[in-house]
């Protein structure tokens, strides 16, 4: 490894703010800012469920979508724990 040290994760999730709706303002759940940007479009949402058989289980949905300066952005929410996460593909 060029330069030495310990190798780095790539695509580590990082936790963002993001403000959802309520049922009332957008879909119960769905991103409408992400990092203080409005989200102008939802491009797609699906759930991931796996390890239900071990201690640590992982359920959450994801949300790819695009935030008001044109970028897409994907973001999953952990249904285990509550806090959402913003991943770069």
């Amino acid at each position: 490894m060029a330069g030495g040290g310990a190798p780095r994760s790539l695509n580590r999730p990082r936790q963002v703010r993001v403000r959802a709706g309520d049922g009332e303002r957008g879909r119960e759940g769905e991103p409408l800012e992400v990092a203080g940007a409005a989200v102008e479009a939802v491009r797609e949402t699906w759930l991931i469920e796996d390890r239900w058989w071990t201690d640590r289980p992982l359920r959450r949905r994801y949300w790819e979508v695009v935030d008001a300066s044109g970028r897409n952005v994907v973001v999953f929410h952990d249904l285990i724990t509550g806090r959402w996460f913003s991943q770069v593909a």
